[in-house]
């Protein structure tokens, strides 16, 4: 389709709503993991049942103190963070964050992340049974941990693997996304594994793994050494990596995140191919930024007499 720019409508006029692999969201935009715990702490900025959906922090089977101090560090256009992980666990999380993000009405997907398969499917098994969850996001990409062998998605048969093993422990009326690395040579052939491996569609980017180096002790800055780097700095890459996945492999649901500050920054990505985005680093210094973005991407669409996201996305094909 060949998007035309039309006369500015009314904001009003602009329907945001998105299907999302059968899961309806009132608007395409969510957190990203990592950045908004389990959305207590954004609910005193705005009422998190109002955003499309909120995204936990990765859950992992047992509590986790994570990696050494200092674990973040600015950098141009971005910022590295070595968090490693840490959390309280599966059975807190269940016990306190799941309940309230229910209570509250918001849509909760769930970040789940392991060592190795078996600590997937447990956590999948017992997160896929527990009331309330609208997703699976399946972490297999973290790159801000100290085992890289963590990363199954830096491997096709690795990240078929994990998600072949996940898929049937989760019943089908949840939709599972895999979350992808971009430090890789193909993105799209990892789309496809997982894809075929039984997820319903893909979460891009994770963060890429960077390290910087402190001026006074010529050492480097992070106690964990190297971190991922988020941010506008990333943005490109991520536009990137969802423009070639869906090239790849057009049927296959995308959520977008890397760098998105603005609604434009968002409209980008669904001009690229995304059904849905994810809001991260921003929220660091703008804790009200993912509703800031809901508005701004329904003006922007607005100005250019667009009624729905339907009608731009991934015109960027054409």
């Amino acid at each position: 389709m060949t998007a035309v720019r039309g006369a500015a409508i009314a904001a009003a006029e602009v329907d945001l709503g998105v299907d999302l692999c059968g899961l309806a969201l009132p608007n395409p935009v969510m957190t990203a993991s990592g950045c908004a715990a389990a959305g207590r702490e954004l609910d005193q900025f705005f009422d998190v049942a109002a955003l499309g959906a909120i995204v936990t922090k990765s859950i992992m089977l047992n509590p986790r103190s994570g990696r050494p101090t200092p674990r973040m560090v600015e950098t141009p256009s971005g910022m590295l963070n070595s968090i490693g992980l840490q959390g309280p666990g599966i059975d807190a999380f269940l016990a306190r964050d799941l309940p309230w993000l229910v209570q509250r009405g918001a849509r909760a997907v769930v970040s789940i992340a392991g060592e190795k398969p078996a600590d997937y499917v447990e956590l999948a098994r017992r997160v896929g049974q527990a009331p309330g969850v609208a997703a699976i996001e399946v972490n297999i990409s973290c790159p801000n941990v100290e085992n890289r062998g963590m990363v199954f998605a830096c491997d096709p048969e690795s990240s078929y693997r994990v998600m072949e093993e996940v898929r049937p422990h989760i019943p089908r009326d949840i939709p599972v996304f895999a979350k992808l690395t971009p430090d890789v040579t193909d993105i799209a052939s990892i789309a496809g594994a997982v894809a075929e491996a039984g997820a319903d569609g893909v979460t891009v980017i994770n963060t890429l793994l960077g390290l910087a180096m402190d001026p006074d002790t010529l050492k480097p800055r992070l106690g964990g050494v190297t971190g991922g780097l988020s941010g506008p700095a990333v943005r490109p890459v991520a536009v990137r990596a969802v423009w070639q996945i869906r090239k790849a492999l057009p049927d296959l649901p995308i959520i977008g995140v890397g760098g998105i500050r603005t609604g434009f920054d968002a409209l980008e990505f669904v001009l690229a191919g995304a059904d849905a985005v994810q809001v991260g680093t921003v929220i660091f210094h703008d804790p009200s930024a993912p509703m800031r973005i809901v508005g701004e991407l329904r003006d922007e669409l607005a100005q250019r007499g667009i009624k729905t996201l339907d009608e731009v996305r991934g015109t960027a094909h054409d």
